[in-house]
C-alpha cells in the first residue's frame, strides 16, 4: 500500500489560462515602453494545448520595425515575469508576413499561434 512522506515533493506547474493571463498582462505592459510592438502571441505546446511539468512558453512577437538584426530583437523584452521559461522570436510585420509564405517557420507555426495581443 503507498505510503505518503511528508518529505516528498509534488510538481505542479501553471495551467494554459494561467499562462495565457500572464502573457497577455505582460503584453499590455510591454507596448507601453514598446510602442513598436503590435502583435503578441505564442505556439508550441501551451498554443497546441499539450503542454506539461516543464515547458516554456514560445513566444511570437511582431513589431512594426526594427533597428536590430533578427537574433538580437528578443533581448529588448524581458520576458522573466512570466510564470514559465519563456523564449520569444521577434519579427517586423514585412518579416512576419513572409515567413508565413511558404517553407518559412511562419508558414509552419502560423495555424497554431494563439494571439493573446491585441485583445479581439
Amino acid at each position: 500500500m503507498p505510503v505518503r512522506s511528508l518529505s516528498s515533493c509534488v510538481l505542479k506547474w501553471p495551467d494554459r489560462d494561467t499562462v495565457f493571463g500572464a502573457l497577455r498582462q505582460w503584453a499590455e505592459n510591454a507596448v507601453r515602453t514598446h510602442s513598436e510592438l503590435i502583435r503578441v502571441g505564442c505556439f508550441g505546446s501551451y498554443a497546441r494545448g499539450d503542454w506539461g511539468v516543464g515547458s516554456d512558453l514560445d513566444v511570437v512577437l511582431v513589431v512594426t520595425q526594427a533597428d536590430q538584426p533578427s537574433y538580437r530583437r528578443a533581448a529588448a523584452f524581458d520576458l522573466d515575469a512570466l510564470p514559465v521559461p519563456a523564449e520569444a522570436l521577434v519579427y517586423t510585420l514585412e518579416e512576419w508576413n513572409a515567413a508565413c509564405g511558404a517553407g518559412g517557420l511562419g508558414a509552419r507555426i502560423r495555424d497554431e499561434v494563439v494571439w493573446v495581443y491585441p485583445p479581439t
